[in-house]
C-alpha cells in the first residue's frame, strides 16, 4: 500500500512566480546553474520571502547549489510553512515523516499534512490518506483514508487512484466495490503506475469488476511488468499459456501502442 510517495518533488518549482530574484533563481535553476539559484534565493529567503524559503530548502534537501544538509532543508522549510506556504508545510510533513533533518515524529507528520491537505495540496492528502491508512501519528481510521485518497485521486493523483482502488477492493472504510476498484486503478494504470497496470491485469485475468479478457489481461500484466512489477510478469506468463498466439500477438501490439494519458 505505502507508495514511494516521500521522493523531493520539483512541482514546487514549476508555475508563476513573482518576478525579480525569485524569477531569476527560477531561470538560473532551469539553467542547471544551482549556485547562482542559491545565490539569488537566499538573500530575500533571509528577509522573510516564503518562496525563496521554499526553495531553498529544496535546494539543501536535494544537494543542489550547497551541499546536501537535511537540517538546513527543514530549517527554510519551516520558516516558509509558518507562513503558510503549502509546499513547505508538505515537505516538512515528509521530513518529520522520513525522521530526515529531524527526529522522526508521526504527529507532527500529520500535522503538517493536514495543514497542507486543507490547502488542497495533493500530496499531502495522499500522504495523510496514507497516516489514517496505517495508523501513525492518528488513529487507525479507513473511511479517513478513503476520504483523503478520494481528494487526491480526483486530482490525479496516480498513487491516491491505486490506494483508492485497494479500498474498493478490499471493503476498507468503504463497502466492496469491484467495478469501483477498477475504475479507480485504470486511473493509475493510465497514468503509467506499474503496480495498478499489474493489477488490472489480474482482473481481467479473473473478470473481477470487468469482464473477464486474456488480451486485456496480457496488455496491462505486460505493461506492469515493463514497469518493474514482479507479479505483473507472473500474471502475464500464466495468462500466455492460456491464449491463442494471435491473440498474444494482439496482446503484444497492443503493449507496444499504450501511451500513458
Amino acid at each position: 500500500m505505502r507508495a514511494a510517495f516521500v521522493a523531493m518533488m520539483l512541482v514546487l518549482l514549476a508555475g508563476p512566480v513573482a518576478a525579480g530574484p525569485v524569477e531569476d533563481g527560477l531561470s538560473a535553476y532551469n539553467r542547471q546553474d544551482y549556485v547562482t539559484a542559491v545565490r539569488m534565493w537566499r538573500p530575500i529567503a533571509d528577509l522573510g520571502d516564503a518562496l525563496a524559503q521554499t526553495r531553498l530548502g529544496f535546494m539543501y534537501a536535494a544537494g543542489q547549489g550547497v551541499p546536501k544538509d537535511y537540517v538546513q532543508a527543514v530549517k527554510w522549510y519551516r520558516l516558509a510553512a509558518d507562513q503558510g506556504d503549502v509546499n513547505a508545510q508538505t515537505k516538512l510533513g515528509i521530513m518529520y515523516d522520513t525522521g530526515e533533518g529531524v527526529p522522526k515524529d508521526d504527529v507532527q507528520a500529520v500535522k503538517w499534512y493536514r495543514l497542507a491537505a486543507d490547502q488542497g495540496d495533493a500530496e499531502a492528502q495522499f500522504n495523510l490518506g496514507v497516516m489514517y491508512d496505517d495508523g501513525r501519528g492518528v488513529p487507525k481510521n479507513y473511511a479517513q483514508a478513503v476520504k483523503w485518497y478520494r481528494l487526491a485521486a480526483d486530482q490525479g493523483n496516480a498513487n491516491a487512484q491505486h490506494n483508492l482502488g485497494f479500498m474498493y477492493a478490499n471493503g476498507r472504510g468503504v463497502p466492496k466495490d469491484d467495478v469501483q476498484a477498477v475504475k479507480w486503478y485504470r486511473l493509475a494504470a493510465n497514468q503509467g503506475y506499474a503496480n495498478a497496470q499489474a493489477t488490472l491485469g489480474f482482473r481481467y485475468a479473473n473478470g473481477e469488476g470487468v469482464p473477464k479478457d486474456y488480451v486485456q489481461a496480457y496488455m496491462w500484466s505486460n505493461l506492469g511488468a515493463a514497469g518493474g512489477d514482479e507479479l505483473g510478469g507472473k500474471n502475464r506468463d500464466l495468462v500466455a499459456a492460456r491464449m491463442t498466439p494471435a491473440d498474444i500477438s494482439e496482446a503484444q501490439r497492443l503493449s507496444r501502442e499504450w501511451k500513458p494519458k
